[in-house]
């Protein structure tokens, strides 16, 4: 089978991102801008962005960052959410969808990721006023899919949140619009292929291209290490045929989380891949790896705004086939930060 030279896209957004702030933002927003139109940005910052008053002073962070680093400009525009707590009232939700830059609204389930301390203790219970005016709203609520009963394994958390809290929701709040986000088991993939209503998933090239042993091939690799977690081959096996069969539900959030080289390689390390410089192509070569590069754009370029109600970007991304080396390191703030596969090459690379 003869490989392409090159591969002209639709250009791509990122519908799951974290920036972080400050320094951090400045280091990697750059990253994200040359590749992606547009991205979602999580608000799991300390403290959390909670309000739409803070969303927008986070929204005009990350623009000052961007023509800071990069130059003002730059095509990229990003999309504002709101973190979801047990308190969150009906009218923060009307207010964040009439200030027309905040776009979805995020469940962590308290506990269950970085800086998810302020997350949600009750959702059908406590959260039914904000989740009810999402609904009428028509704004996605963006869903962290795993239980945090710590009596339930890491690696079966996921699975068992469909049952205990994604079925219940979708049953009481048919009409709302739901993303299972970085989903990383066969049951979240044939979930979301086969529901009922409006539901979507994004899909992270970490998932894609590697299972559980890459956390321990020749020892503990803590750059590998994310949550949700990689999972057995067979899961990423079936995330693959999602987001490879042409199935406008399933797209693109590279859930990139930037974390300080020394706080990944430590007693007690973040959980979160960077993979924000190189996304394109680790979704391209995962793509090619399964005979299916012509399914990448729809993936990438077109199933998200579909189903956020947005238009598709009129730009353009090229890929070519060139060998990517991925740097041992990168600048982060007055530390640095370690690219999800450093040391490795990909053969693909996107044309800036």
């Amino acid at each position: 089978m003869s490989h392409p030279v090159q591969l002209t896209i639709t250009r791509p957004d990122d519908w799951h991102l974290h920036l972080r702030d400050g320094a951090a933002l400045e280091a990697v927003v750059g990253d994200t801008a040359r590749q992606f139109a547009r991205a979602i940005i999580m608000p799991n910052l300390k403290p959390p962005v909670t309000t739409t008053e803070q969303a927008l002073a986070y929204r005009e962070r990350i623009v000052a960052a961007l023509n800071k680093t990069v130059g003002e400009g730059v095509d990229f525009t990003p999309l504002m959410t709101l973190y979801l707590t047990d308190n969150t009232p009906a009218a923060e939700i009307e207010r964040a969808k009439a200030s027309g830059q905040v776009f979805a609204v995020k469940l962590y389930p308290a506990g269950a990721t970085t800086n998810s301390d302020a997350g949600v203790t009750d959702l059908l219970g406590k959260c039914a006023p904000a989740l009810t005016a999402l609904e009428k709203a028509g704004m996605p609520l963006l869903v962290h899919g795993e239980v945090t009963d710590p009596a339930i394994d890491v690696f079966d958390r996921e699975a068992i949140f469909i049952e205990r809290v994604m079925q219940p929701l979708r049953r009481a709040y048919p009409g709302l619009k739901v993303v299972f986000e970085h989903i990383t088991t066969k049951e979240g993939a044939e979930y979301v292929r086969d529901a009922e209503g409006p539901i979507a998933a994004t899909i992270t090239p970490q998932h894609m291209l590697y299972n559980r042993n890459a956390i321990f091939q020749g020892g503990v690799r803590p750059h590998w290490y994310c949550l949700p977690i990689l999972k057995r081959e067979v899961h990423r096996q079936a995330l693959v045929q999602a987001a490879t069969s042409g199935s406008p539900r399933f797209f693109l959030g590279t859930d990139s989380a930037p974390h300080a080289k020394g706080l990944k390689e430590h007693a007690c390390g973040c959980a979160g891949c960077y993979t924000a410089l190189h996304a394109m192509e680790l979704y391209a070569t995962a793509f090619e790896n399964a005979g299916a590069l012509d399914k990448l754009e729809g993936f990438a370029s077109h199933h998200g705004p579909d189903f956020y109600g947005l238009p598709r970007n009129t730009g353009t991304l090229m890929l070519v086939r060139e060998p990517f080396s991925i740097p041992d390191e990168l600048p982060y703030g007055n530390t640095s930060i370690v690219p999800l596969a450093a040391g490795e090459a990909l053969p693909w690379r996107v044309q800036v």
